[in-house]
């Protein structure tokens, strides 16, 4: 009840209606920006900046009067976390206005902005739901995120405000910290601060030197005027005896325009004993009224609530004009993009299948080349993968010479080890086909090279319908994105499949070397020879096939004399060739 009539009694008469729906108007706005996913307007928010352990966590609990932040040695903060709190009327008197109905049996209740249609009234499971959120986002390293956290706590027993609770500033990384830590949380700290409609809170220990102060460094490098500075200096009670803060309290130290409020914060001696915040604000408020009587009104965490309060109120004021043109200008945009998506679509389904329907048949019109928008600065769709099969693809096969690769060494060698210890008369089938199948194998790169144009010219060929629907896009901007995807993951999935039946159909033509095809004139030849070596002598037979041979080479014919079969020097004995040397065959 202490607690309660302190800070119910700290709601300042001063201010007038309007001036109290300020707060929830701006976290109304913030909540807009957050769902549509991005921040257009730099609205106005309290910022709470301090070293790591300076007391911020403490400072926000005995603000809001629950535990609900998560506890620990070393950085704990480690996402910044946007904190709306909003002052509604108690349990009692909302049920008396809903004539004993209320859609919360809560006095105190909480919600996150990812899952919003989820009420927290339990505080342990507020607690461990920002453990849980901070780890699925950096992880267990200890790592920092720039993606804030979003809670709104709902209590008769606070008043509105919106605050931004940051990781502390550190110096030196621990555990498996990543080394630039320090940056990474100046980095955060600035883009956070240097919002001209944000209020600082720059937390700093009592017990600590008020002139190392990285919090009011900080505030200083940003806002030099100090316009935008109050300073909230924790742990009064653990300074050294015979020394006060009444120099610091006082602004002799380090002046600060807004102010210096000095808080006294539970010890964690009796957060482990689970002394209740309640008890802490009646401890502290004796504590200053022993140690600092004439400004035991003037400090404490009561007086530091009320204080930011009416900072906030006044500051949205202040901002208020800008805000209101920024937010009329953004309107009228939005306003007339609205107005050209068209009327509202009664039918969905019917909607989404006419655009699927659309982006198929101008897919195939490009392909087929009807399309409404015709290239004519290069080739697109069909022509283009035309050209890539009949010129590039084609050119590629007619440059591939048959033999290359091939030398009468290779082919001796292949005869020799095909026919073992036995000379060898004809070409065997064995070696013939090894040194066909090396050859078959090279058109395997060119086709793979073909498929990968048209694959790529298929995905241009997505860009283009993409480009020309352009009323589309601005209807349905996320819609054609998807299609987009969906299209282009198919044809990603498509791409391994079409490789792997390039692969089969060279393997085919592995498999099986067909000998009876035309091509093969020579085989044709050998087996008209020995067709018509079975009416004529076999020397004859051979004569004649052989000396065609020499005739069709270019070669020099035998002077005529009596039909004896011509002699044919073996390749070892007119050009010797060692077909043993490993440094040759190998």
């Amino acid at each position: 009840m202490g607690q309660e009539s302190g800070l119910r009694a700290g709601r300042s008469p001063e201010p007038g209606p309007a001036m109290e729906t300020l707060i929830p108007v701006v976290n109304k706005l913030q909540e807009i920006f957050n769902t549509v996913g991005a921040e257009v307007i730099q609205l106005p928010q309290i910022v709470v900046i301090g070293a790591q352990s300076s007391g911020k966590s403490s400072v926000l609990e005995s603000i809001v009067g629950r535990d609900f932040l998560p506890r620990g040695s070393g950085i704990v903060t480690r996402r910044p976390l946007v904190l709306q709190l909003v002052n509604v009327p108690s349990l009692e008197e909302r049920q008396r206005a809903a004539s004993g109905e209320t859609s919360t049996q809560a006095e105190e209740w909480a919600t996150f902005l990812h899952c919003k249609h989820k009420s927290f009234t339990d505080f342990d499971e507020i607690r461990q739901e920002i453990e849980t959120e901070t780890e699925r986002t950096t992880g267990t390293n200890k790592g920092i995120s720039l993606e804030p956290l979003y809670l709104k706590i709902y209590s008769p027993h606070v008043l509105n405000l919106t605050l931004v609770d940051l990781p502390g500033i550190t110096k030196v990384p621990v555990g498996d910290q990543p080394p630039d830590i320090e940056g990474q949380v100046r980095e955060m700290i600035l883009s956070y601060v240097s919002n001209p409609n944000c209020l600082i809170l720059a937390v700093t220990a009592a017990n600590t030197d008020m002139a190392t102060s990285e919090a009011l460094k900080l505030a200083r490098d940003v806002d030099p005027d100090g316009r935008r500075t109050l300073a909230v200096v924790t742990k009064l009670d653990l300074m050294d005896a015979g020394t006060d803060a009444m120099d610091i309290l006082m602004g002799r130290v380090i002046p600060v325009k807004l102010g210096i409020i000095g808080v006294v914060n539970r010890s964690q001696h009796d957060i482990n004993t689970g002394k209740r915040i309640v008890e802490s604000l009646q401890d502290e408020q004796g504590f200053l009224q022993k140690r600092y009587p004439s400004l035991a009104n003037r400090n404490g965490t009561r007086h530091l609530a009320k204080t930011l309060n009416r900072l906030l109120m006044h500051h949205i004021r202040d901002c208020l004009p800008e805000l209101k043109t920024r937010v009329n200008v953004l309107t009228a945009q939005y306003q007339s993009v609205l107005q050209s998506y068209g009327q509202p679509i009664e039918d969905k389904n019917a909607t989404l299948l006419q655009i699927i329907t659309k982006f198929a048949t101008e897919y195939c019109h490009t392909i087929e080349g009807t399309a409404r928008n015709i290239e004519t600065s290069e080739l697109c769709g069909g022509a283009r993968m035309c050209y890539i099969f009949h010129e590039t693809f084609g050119r590629t096969l007619e440059s591939i010479d048959p033999l290359a690769g091939l030398t009468m060494l290779d082919i001796l060698t292949a005869i020799r080890n095909a026919t073992g210890p036995r000379p060898a008369l004809f070409v065997p089938e064995v070696s013939f086909e090894l040194l066909v199948k090396r050859q078959i194998k090279r058109l395997e790169d060119p086709s793979l090279r073909c498929v990968e144009l048209v694959h790529e010219e298929l995905q241009r060929i997505i860009q283009h319908c993409s480009t020309y629907n352009t009323q589309e896009l601005l209807r349905f901007p996320k819609l054609h994105e998807a299609i987009v995807e969906v299209v282009t993951g198919v044809l990603r999935q498509r791409l391994p499949i079409t490789n792997e039946m390039v692969h089969n159909l060279v393997a085919i033509e592995l498999a099986y070397i067909n000998t009876k095809h035309p091509d093969f004139i020579d085989t044709a030849l050998v087996s008209a020879s020995v067709s018509s070596s079975k009416n004529d002598p076999p020397a004859e037979g051979i004569r004649r096939w052989k000396s065609d041979k020499v005739e069709d080479a270019g070669m020099e014919e035998k002077p005529k004399g009596n039909p004896q079969p011509p002699m044919y020097s073996s390749p070892s004995r007119s050009h010797a060739v060692n077909l043993l040397d490993t440094s040759q065959c190998f």
